[in-house]
């Protein structure tokens, strides 16, 4: 079983009554949970690089004539207390090839096929993105443009010489290659398609008998589905279509989940710089974090609006913000909680240690 797969049979699991949005929405909160002592590495990691700043400038400064000599400094600066500089990425790093996943689950034929045209919410379809070209499925034509790709479906009933009852369900290998346009493809004349023999998951000795097969065929960029009859020509089955020319349509429910991304977002910059609030900065270290702060959300919010992201993946991405804005704040308390307790122990051993007075009489 692939990853694709496998992620979109975990959103079967968690789709209660139907609704893959609400799939989506508790595989991100399944997500960060298992993350969660990730997340509270990560921020104390932060907390403490804020604080140890001011002293990695100073030796940085000091030992500037001598990289070598520095970079030895900074690995005892490290050791002594107990940092890892790396271990703020640590969370970033491990949630990327799940977005990655995420999106290429959401763009894949079998989710398109499954739950592509799923509603949730003020959300059309979870596999729209900004600007689609939209057909209509199961009409006998195929809307599309010169550019199009194919996949089938999972399975095909196959017909066989002799016998009266088709074979049901027959598993399809790799559907997103299974199909192939013969020529090229011109809307508004006749396509043709191609299925190799070896794509049917059956014994050589039914391959043979094989007659035609009724199978179903997606076009991924308009998200149109049309069942099709293919007929064996010699070593391939062969179906032709008639085609239409579609339009691209903007789907205003999508510009407002990249919307809602980048007020996410933002409010997530805005619990991690209330996080440092008390820790003392210089102002280029201030200056720099507000940069970034304010540019980051523009840049992924622009990304989004040219990179072709489903509607299911800003709703992961949307939620996990949401998350990390409680997770920083419930983390924060606990850090703050840390650092009371330490500063009394260390007024606790001071005045342990502290010389007493004796009155002169």
């Amino acid at each position: 079983m692939d990853f694709t797969t496998l992620t979109i049979d975990v959103l079967k699991l968690l789709s209660f009554a139907g609704s893959y949005g609400i799939g989506i929405i508790l595989l991100t909160v399944i997500v960060r949970l298992a993350m969660w002592p990730l997340g509270l590495s990560q921020q104390r990691s932060m907390r403490t690089m804020q604080m140890l700043q001011p002293k990695m400038k100073a030796i940085q400064e000091r030992y500037k004539s001598n990289p070598q000599v520095m970079q030895q400094k900074m690995m005892e600066f490290y050791k002594e207390h107990k940092f890892n500089p790396m271990a703020g990425c640590f969370p970033l790093l491990i949630q990327m090839p799940i977005f990655i996943l995420l999106y290429s689950s959401l763009m894949s034929p079998q989710f398109i096929q499954m739950a592509g045209d799923s509603q949730f919410l003020f959300i059309n379809r979870l596999d729209a993105t900004l600007k689609t070209s939209a057909g209509v499925s199961n009409n006998g034509t195929f809307g599309l443009s010169k550019y199009d790709t194919f996949m089938t479906g999972k399975t095909a009933t196959v017909y066989l010489k002799g016998v009266d009852e088709p074979l049901e369900n027959v598993k399809i290998e790799k559907p997103n290659k299974a199909v192939e346009v013969q020529g090229e493809l011109k809307p508004g004349e006749p396509a043709d398609f191609k299925v190799s023999l070896d794509s049917l998951n059956l014994k050589f000795s039914q391959l043979d008998q094989i007659e035609k097969a009724d199978i179903q065929v997606t076009d991924i960029q308009t998200k149109e589905s049309e069942q099709m009859t293919f007929v064996r020509k010699d070593g391939i089955l062969i179906s032709t279509i008639p085609t239409k020319e579609v339009k691209t349509s903007f789907h205003y429910d999508v510009l407002l989940l990249i919307i809602l991304f980048a007020v996410t977002m933002v409010f997530s910059q805005k619990a991690m710089m209330a996080m440092n609030k008390n820790i003392q900065q210089d102002e280029a270290q201030k200056a720099m974090q507000k940069s970034m702060n304010t540019f980051m959300p523009i840049m992924l919010t622009f990304t989004f609006v040219i990179i072709p992201i489903p509607a299911g993946v800003l709703l992961y991405l949307i939620s996990s913000n949401i998350f990390q804005v409680i997770q920083t704040v419930i983390i924060n308390k606990q850090l703050e909680k840390e650092d009371a307790k330490k500063d009394a122990k260390v007024d606790d051993v001071d005045l342990a240690n502290a010389k007493q007075i004796k009155e002169k009489g």
